[in-house]
């Protein structure tokens, strides 16, 4: 079997903390063999969160790194929650959304930062999903990008 905490500890990145909720609502629920998790921002080691609109407070390198940072906060709670990322078998659906201005058009370029880091954790074949990548006027906090996904699990 694949083991997704090793190839984890390989890029040698750091989990920034789990968040708590804001609202009201659950960070991920487990509904049989799926783990779903709800929108994740761009969590910081230090709890803060990066700021900024795509387009113009934020590069678009800037925003696919905000990108990368939001799976890195996904991957801890799954670590959270689950206690091992050994226990997602693939990724099935990723939405990204971008908080960027009207003129800005590279979405799937941003979430490619997430994207690219669950291949790397869960392999091409099991860390790439279906996905959409788009465009929003604001977020949450002025947070660049905002993404959820479905998980199959073992």
């Amino acid at each position: 079997m694949f083991n997704a905490d090793e190839q984890f500890e390989k890029l040698g990145l750091s989990l920034p903390p789990a968040p708590k909720p804001l609202g009201v609502y659950k960070p991920c629920l487990i509904d049989g063999k799926y783990l779903y998790l709800s929108g994740h921002g761009p969590v910081q080691n230090d709890k803060s969160l990066i700021i900024g609109r795509i387009g113009r407070e934020l590069t678009q390198e800037e925003g696919k790194l905000a990108a990368r940072q939001v799976g890195l906060t996904m991957l801890s709670t799954i670590k959270e929650n689950l206690g091992s990322l050994n226990q997602v078998k693939r990724v099935i659906k990723v939405l990204g959304m971008v908080n960027c201005t009207p003129e800005f058009e590279k979405h799937p370029y941003i979430i490619n930062g997430c994207s690219e880091l669950f291949a790397s954790v869960w392999g091409e074949e099991n860390g790439v999903g279906v996905r959409s990548a788009v465009g929003f006027g604001s977020l949450p906090d002025n947070i660049p990008v905002e993404i959820e996904a479905l998980f199959e699990l073992y």
